[in-house]
């Protein structure tokens, strides 16, 4: 069973590195991107707050979100909307914390729902408000990552913490328009790397490279751990989009 299981995770993680190749094909292709620039604020938003909790909150297993801090999207940023008591908190990313080269950077249809750990809280979540903050205000691309550098550089953003990882298991959520629901996932965080030492993108290996930090301002690696579940507990198939 358990050679089935890893066979099954291997098999996996090629399909899946394979379609995060052709993604990254396509992030390339910017000039042909259907959205060159920010759509409408009011696009972004959920108008129904509960309906946003509750997609924030299937990013973890219930036993890690129910307790977790849940935070919402409004006009001029994330705010609390549950405070938690375990130190994880909930949140439904939005298209601009793709890798700015990316053609759905601006894509409004994108939801992502993601849970920080605590580390993760202190040390990745920081860029994810303030990436937001930036777009709601009107900023361009440029604007964001000039800002981005300079707050790096002045040091107003956190430091790395060890072990800092998200969850990102909801079969509810839209990633872009390539993959759509995509996989459940995990995503650890470390310096910016070409993977090679998480062992990512190696054949039978359930690691994958995340693009999303490889060229930003933000000097990070994520990596991808497939899961074989949805954070409902259903099993997870390849999202073939």
């Amino acid at each position: 069973m358990n050679q089935e299981i890893s066979e099954g995770v291997a098999t996996r993680a090629l399909l899946l590195a394979a379609l995060l190749n052709l993604v990254g094909q396509a992030y390339a292709q910017d000039s042909n991107t259907p959205y060159p620039r920010m759509a409408p604020p009011a696009e972004y938003l959920m108008t129904d707050q509960n309906a946003e909790i509750a997609l924030a909150r299937s990013a973890a297993p219930a036993a890690i979100s129910r307790d977790a801090s849940v935070l919402v999207l409004k006009r001029h940023g994330y705010e609390m909307a549950v405070k938690g008591s375990n130190n994880f908190v909930c949140v439904v990313e939005r298209s601009w914390m793709s890798p700015f080269d990316a053609p759905g950077f601006w894509n409004p249809k994108m939801r992502g729902p993601i849970c920080f750990n605590p580390p993760a809280v202190r040390s990745i979540l920081p860029f994810t408000t303030k990436r937001t903050e930036m777009a709601l205000a009107g900023l361009s691309k440029p604007q964001m990552i000039a800002r981005l550098k300079e707050a790096i550089e002045h040091k107003e953003t956190p430091a790395l913490e060890p072990g800092a990882m998200t969850y990102m298991m909801s079969k509810e959520g839209y990633l872009n328009d390539e993959v759509g629901h995509w996989h459940p996932h995990l995503m650890f965080y470390g310096p910016r790397s070409d993977g090679a030492d998480w062992g990512a993108d190696l054949p039978g290996s359930p690691v994958l490279l995340n693009p999303q930090f490889q060229t930003s301002p933000e000097a990070l690696t994520s990596v991808m751990v497939l899961v074989l579940k949805w954070s409902d507990g259903t099993p997870a198939g390849v999202q073939a989009q």
